[in-house]
């Protein structure tokens, strides 16, 4: 069964009829984020004996100065549970609590506030709604502060307090409340936050944190728990509003026994009851829910946050990763859309960047493809760049190798957000949101056949194959690629060639030959192989593609063992001598740019189905090997 979000954990505060908030502290390191939640959880709601003893000889264990009571209690070691952040006296880790008083319930995350750990504070920020960003009285606002607003208002918080600690440092002074609150101020006009109010406090003392404090008669505005309980922070959403769409990411078939075929996962926004019709958000098959399954036994219906096994009246094709929506309100599936990161990994995001992108329960390869932007910390303004760097913010675009169901950030966090992660350490390299498709077509949905590519496949006696030939110009692509077409056809099998040139002339007429024209014709060739696979042919691909990402791309929409990367191999000078159609000597006089292999780098590839090395081998023999290889796989 899925695992429990903290919306979900929170259920039984919000069973007893008081609504939820979620909200994070964040700032910088040693700015008081945990003593002043610890603070806020046991003059708001109490801790029990056996809790104050064993933080008073944490506390003594710890180091904590003595205060007038003998022994001052540090209430930051009520959430710092890892002896390394207990030695090092920093939050390393999100740690999340669950606190209720008689208005409201509350779900708050204590994040990082050293910069290598802007990762965790994006995780924390990502499930909040609200955001207490916490400032040293003395120190003011820093370049910490600027990057955790920035992030927030990312996130979609759209509430903030500004909680300016250790007021008490500074002799409790009106002017230096005033002037930190007016930098923040000034720098909150350039995020989309709805509300931001400023709070003098002290966690360690507690002043102003549940009770007014005398020591700020100068201070009319509420303390920090009176504003946390008065708040109006539904207006801008959530994932567990029951207004949002049905949003039910699969996570795992459950198939006990031959007589049950379920579909377990968490209800990620809205609601499901028996009865309702859903749809498959990739494959557009639409089924009716027989049955909710709970640990509980069977629920009429389930709300966000619920994990939950549904049944549906009809056998549909359904894998970990699928999203199960309301067909009148679908999720948008691409492979291609445009997104927000924060950057989490010290080597650089630039294009090309390989990695796996994590969606909901779907995992599939991706690649960004272009840096669009960076914001300035500085500034707080965007400006274009080629990369990101570690804790960068920016505007990036991404393609993955299969479509994804995605919605817009903005409109659903639960399913608007991802992670990017690296292929070989598998480590989180960033935090994602969505910001739209880059197709056009963006009100269009996948619409189920009855006639499937198996079926076309069975009715041409073969197995489908896109038999890709790649290689420098003049390597031979198009002579071998002909030889081996009429090979394949003299034996009656069923095929079809695409020739780089013959596409220049009609499909990508309209393309020219730098890098991001290259990629776009393989991407254009790669969706025509797949379709012309999908009925059934063996497709012979002569194209130079000299990325291996766009290649890459390419092999990644058919099914696996169904595409045949070709290296024709032939050395820079053979080519230059062959020279068949003129490019190098047209390159030579200035007449054509962009030529692969003198002003564009190829790259070739590394694990190749079959290399032909033409240098050793004719065409025809060429084709003979290719020829045994297809005929071995079909």
């Amino acid at each position: 069964m899925a695992g429990e979000t903290p919306a979900a954990r929170a259920a039984p505060l919000r069973e007893e009829g008081r609504d939820e908030l979620r909200f994070l502290t964040c700032g910088s390191v040693d700015d008081g984020k945990s003593t002043l939640i610890g603070r806020l959880i046991n003059d708001a709601a109490g801790l029990f004996e056996d809790q104050i003893a064993a933080l008073r000889a944490d506390s003594r264990r710890f180091g904590t100065v003595s205060g007038k009571d003998g022994q001052e209690i540090d209430f930051a070691l009520l959430l710092d549970g890892l002896e390394a952040e207990r030695e090092q006296g920093i939050t390393i880790d999100v740690a999340w609590r669950f606190f209720a008083t008689a208005r409201r319930a509350f779900v708050v995350a204590d994040t990082p506030g050293h910069p290598q750990y802007t990762r965790n504070m994006a995780t924390g920020a990502s499930n909040c709604e609200l955001a207490v960003l916490l400032v040293d009285a003395r120190k003011g606002v820093l370049e910490q502060t600027r990057r955790h607003a920035a992030i927030v208002s990312l996130l979609g918080i759209r509430h903030v307090v500004l909680a300016v600690n250790k007021i008490d440092l500074v002799q409790y002074s009106e002017d230096r409340f005033r002037e930190i609150a007016a930098e923040f101020a000034a720098l909150a006009r350039s995020f989309a936050f709805t509300s931001v109010v400023s709070i003098p406090v002290s966690a360690r003392l507690g002043d102003n944190v549940a009770r007014p404090s005398r020591q700020l008669p100068w201070y009319a505005g509420p303390t920090l728990l009176d504003h946390l309980e008065t708040v109006d922070a539904g207006a801008d959403g959530g994932t567990d509003k029951p207004a949002a769409p049905l949003r039910f990411p699969v996570q795992w078939i459950n198939r006990p026994h031959a007589d049950f075929r379920g579909f377990a996962g968490t209800v990620a926004s809205g609601r499901v009851a028996v009865g309702d019709r859903l749809v498959v958000a990739r494959s557009g098959m639409v089924s009716t829910v027989a049955r909710i399954v709970s640990f509980d036994g069977d629920l009429r219906e389930a709300a966000a946050g619920r994990s939950v096994t549904l049944t549906l009246a009809d056998e549909i094709d359904i894998i970990r990763g699928d999203v199960l929506a309301d067909p009148a309100d679908r999720l948008t599936v691409t492979r291609r859309f445009a997104g927000d990161l924060v950057w989490m990994d010290e080597a650089t995001a630039g294009p090309g960047r390989q990695v796996l992108l994590k969606a909901g329960t779907a995992t599939v390869p991706a690649i960004i493809s272009r840096i669009v932007d960076a914001l300035d910390i500085g500034s707080l303004r965007r400006a274009p760049a080629d990369v990101l760097e570690l804790n960068g913010i920016g505007g990036v675009w991404i393609e993955t190798t299969q479509h994804v169901a995605l919605d817009r950030y903005e409109d659903n966090r639960a399913t608007g957000s991802f992670i990017l992660i690296d292929r070989s350490t598998l480590s989180t390299v960033a935090a994602g949101m969505v910001r739209g498709s880059l197709d056009q077509a963006t009100n269009v949905h996948h619409q189920p056949e009855d006639v499937t590519p198996a079926m076309r496949a069975v009715q041409k006696a073969q197995q489908p194959l896109v038999v890709w030939l790649t290689g420098l110009p003049g390597a031979g692509k198009s002579t071998i690629a002909n030889l081996l077409e009429r090979k394949l056809t003299a034996l009656g099998r069923h095929t079809m060639l695409l020739d780089g040139d013959n596409l220049r002339q009609g499909l990508n007429a309209d393309l020219g030959f730098g890098a991001a024209a290259r990629t776009e014709n393989v991407r254009r060739v790669g969706e025509v192989a797949r379709l012309m696979a999908d009925a059934g042919l063996i497709v012979i691909v002569a194209l130079i593609s000299p990325f291996r990402a766009d290649r890459a791309r390419a092999a990644a929409l058919l099914p696996p063992g169904r595409f045949l990367e070709v290296f024709v191999d032939t050395p820079p000078a053979l080519c230059r001598e062959r020279d068949v159609k003129g490019l190098y000597r047209k390159a030579e006089a200035g007449k054509v740019a962009n030529v692969t292999g003198r002003d564009q780098a190829y790259e070739a590839p590394e694990s190749p189905g079959l290399i032909l090395r033409t240098a050793e081998m004719n065409a025809e023999s060429a084709a003979e090997l290719l020829a045994r290889e297809v005929l071995a796989r079909i």
